[in-house]
């Protein structure tokens, strides 16, 4: 291969890449949601990572794609280091099952939009109970449970 080709498909094999880095997070939510915003602001506080924000009127079909079950589903669905977290999900629980990688999990959800869940705080309101779900090949189990 001559020196010209050989740069050509280096830079090739890191196209991909410019779209989003390694360490980027994705997030899809639903067009115009505002708690999205809220609780992209903490990941980006929290994580120290840039977050690229799609507003994407086929989201259920990106959700299909990542494995996450229409029963859990919110208003957004973020991709961390291969993970799927759908919904508000708090940080910490998100650090935890990155760090662990249980075996059978593909991400984590919060079905709906609970009060007091990480971009969901109001004040004057009383948060709900919910849980996180652990979701992948190895079915579905609560992960962590909040305001309990």
């Amino acid at each position: 291969m001559k020196k010209p080709d050989f740069l050509a498909a280096l830079l090739m094999l890191g196209a991909p890449s410019a779209a989003i880095a390694a360490n980027d997070v994705l997030v899809h939510r639903d067009p115009g949601c505002g708690c999205c915003e809220k609780w992209v602001a903490q990941v980006r506080q929290q994580f120290g990572r840039h977050v690229k924000m799609v507003d994407d009127q086929k989201r259920a079909a990106f959700q299909k794609t990542q494995g996450v079950p229409a029963a859990l589903s919110s208003c957004h669905t973020a991709i961390i280091d291969g993970m799927a977290f759908e919904g508000h999900v708090p940080i910490a629980d998100m650090k935890r099952v990155l760090t662990q990688r249980p075996r059978g999990v593909k991400g984590l959800a919060v079905a709906g939009m609970p009060l007091g869940s990480p971009g969901m705080e109001m004040a004057g309101m009383r948060p709900e109970a919910y849980d996180v779900i652990a979701f992948g090949p190895g079915g579905r189990r609560v992960f962590a449970r909040h305001n309990g």
